[in-house]
């Protein structure tokens, strides 16, 4: 699949979300693939300008480590980085990782979602917001009815 982004033809997208422990979207950027996903998600910290004081830990995966995005992070906010490393082949369930791939999965429940023919970025982020605020008013519905 081929996306335009920025006039110039890309090969794919990549979605970084900043999400909190109970998987809910705070922040989204949208990517070309072949960029550094360190510094796309300084990008992203940047972006959540209101969200950087409550940021306290920040899990990661393995595509995000290194000592210049620490540092980076460090100097964007108060946060600490853990990265969730996997030992060997294979799958493997890793502690705080599953919260950000549960987001993926809700998200993809979205057929407009499934697959990226936005020529924008900004399109898709729009269209993710807009998933998941759909998703939190059906929520926030489902609980109002079970009050009542």
């Amino acid at each position: 699949m081929y996306g335009f982004d920025g006039g110039k033809r890309v090969k794919g997208r990549k979605r970084h979300i900043l999400v909190d422990s109970l998987g809910l979207l705070l922040e989204v950027i949208v990517t070309e693939a072949n960029g550094s996903e360190r510094i796309n998600g300084l990008a992203l910290l940047l972006e959540s300008q209101e969200n950087l004081d409550r940021l306290k830990l920040i899990w990661v995966d393995q595509g995000y480590q290194g000592a210049r995005f620490e540092t980076g992070v460090e100097h964007l906010s108060s946060a600490k980085v853990e990265v969730m490393r996997r030992e060997g082949k294979g799958f493997q369930l890793l502690a705080r990782r599953w919260v950000v791939e549960r987001t993926f999965a809700w998200l993809m429940q979205k057929r407009r979602l499934v697959v990226d023919y936005e020529k924008l970025s900004e399109t898709s982020e729009s269209l993710i917001y807009i998933a998941m605020v759909h998703l939190m008013s059906k929520r926030l519905s489902q609980n109002q009815q079970s009050i009542a």
